[in-house]
């Protein structure tokens, strides 16, 4: 069997994390983020991990060693990976999709929800530290951020759209159907 590889872009709390823990879950997908590598380097350096300072640090290396530097080093990982199925989890950018899209069996993936309910889910699941004190109001500042804007425009490039304003069974639903 050829490898799947799903990549998930979306705007943030749409559920991308959602639909990588479920396909890892049920069908042993390893996981790969986008956002993994910048927190992992913030936390080698003992900084604070927020959205400010995961977008500086984002822009840092782009700016520094190309846009699509955190995406071809993810894309070798996935290229040598012997999983089955792979999912490419927070693609933010079309930079981001470079080399990912010439790997046979490579599909992106948009996660899409409404920004009320992606504001609820952000505060409850507090992954960042500034998450659960944020205010509606700020996290509409959030989307102001270029990779949030650059986000929205993946929508029109990406191969399927999963729709995450109804509940979990329904999404997981949407989820199997990328796989079968």
């Amino acid at each position: 069997m050829s490898k799947i590889i799903i990549g998930l872009a979306g705007e943030m709390a749409s559920g991308k994390g959602t639909v990588s823990k479920y396909l890892e879950e049920k069908y042993g997908a390893k996981v790969y983020r986008f956002s993994d590598t910048l927190r992992n380097i913030l936390d080698i350096l003992h900084i604070e991990c927020n959205r400010a300072n995961l977008s500086n640090l984002s822009s840092i290396i782009r700016q520094n060693f190309g846009e699509d530097a955190i995406s071809k080093a993810i894309a070798e990982s996935v290229k040598i990976d012997n999983n089955e199925v792979l999912v490419v989890d927070g693609a933010r950018r079309p930079e981001d999709l470079k080399y990912l899209s010439e790997i046979v069996g490579f599909k992106l993936v948009f996660v899409e929800a409404d920004m009320e309910k992606r504001y609820e889910r952000i505060v409850k699941r507090g992954e960042n530290m500034d998450d659960n004190i944020k205010t509606f109001e700020d996290f509409k500042k959030d989307h102001k951020r270029e990779a949030e804007f650059q986000a929205r425009e993946l929508r029109n490039i990406s191969d399927a759209v999963i729709d995450n304003n109804g509940d979990q069974e329904n999404l997981y639903r949407q989820a199997d159907g990328l796989i079968k």
